[in-house]
């Protein structure tokens, strides 16, 4: 009996995409398999985070209940950029409390709502140091940045160079029909598009972010 295909979409999410899933924030889609769990057969996306290398698998049943989303259109972005550029809003509460509620933003995968914790933890060379727990809530926010922008530019980049693939492969076939021969299957061949295997920005990624802060000169926290 033939082996049963593996499904390559389900719900609008296919096979090697990437995504963002809130708690843990960009992984790709490595396979859509299916498990029997207490007699009952179950759907799974297995989603790979290389930098936390770890894999999870969540039902296709329940995108919805844990948020799971595409990587950040363009006009969510340009808004997370311009509230970068805004005025940080620190309430005059306790720090603990204050953390909690920048770990949930960081944790919704909402690239809004983390970017209003960097815009809230930058400091300026002319302000006070963040404390420890301060920087390590502010570096969280701005990896789960980068890293959203960084896959939307690399898959961006890829559906180029896929085009400009087509597009040559269109020409190089018109010109072997008006030679009157097939197409050299050998010269059709695809190479394979590989992302980048980093999953960490690169300290010009930090710079640019950072760039966006510093070019307007934001007053003290």
């Amino acid at each position: 009996m033939p082996e049963k295909k593996k499904p390559q979409q389900r719900h609008g999410f296919r096979t090697n995409e990437y995504i963002v899933y809130p708690a843990h924030g960009v992984g790709r889609i490595v396979r859509i398999e299916e498990q029997e769990i207490a007699g009952a057969k179950l759907e799974l996306f297995v989603i790979n985070f290389e930098k936390d290398k770890m894999t999870l698998r969540v039902p296709t049943a329940k995108l919805a209940s844990v948020g799971m989303r595409k990587l950040s259109e363009e006009k969510t972005v340009k808004k997370a950029l311009g509230t970068l550029k805004g005025k940080a809003r620190v309430k005059r509460t306790m720090w603990s409390r204050r953390a909690q509620e920048y770990e949930a933003k960081i944790n919704s995968g909402d690239l809004v709502s983390i970017a209003e914790v960097v815009r809230d933890l930058y400091r300026s060379e002319a302000q006070p140091e963040q404390s420890y727990s301060e920087r390590q809530l502010y570096e969280a926010a701005l990896d789960r940045m980068a890293r959203d922008r960084r896959r939307r530019e690399n898959g961006r980049g890829q559906r180029r160079r896929q085009d400009r693939r087509r597009a040559r492969q269109d020409g190089t076939a018109r010109q072997d029909r008006r030679r009157g021969r097939g197409a050299d299957p050998g010269r059709l061949k695809q190479s394979p598009v590989r992302l980048s295997a980093r999953t960490s920005p690169s300290p010009a990624e930090q710079l640019r972010l950072l760039g966006t802060l510093s070019h307007h000169g934001r007053a003290g926290l």
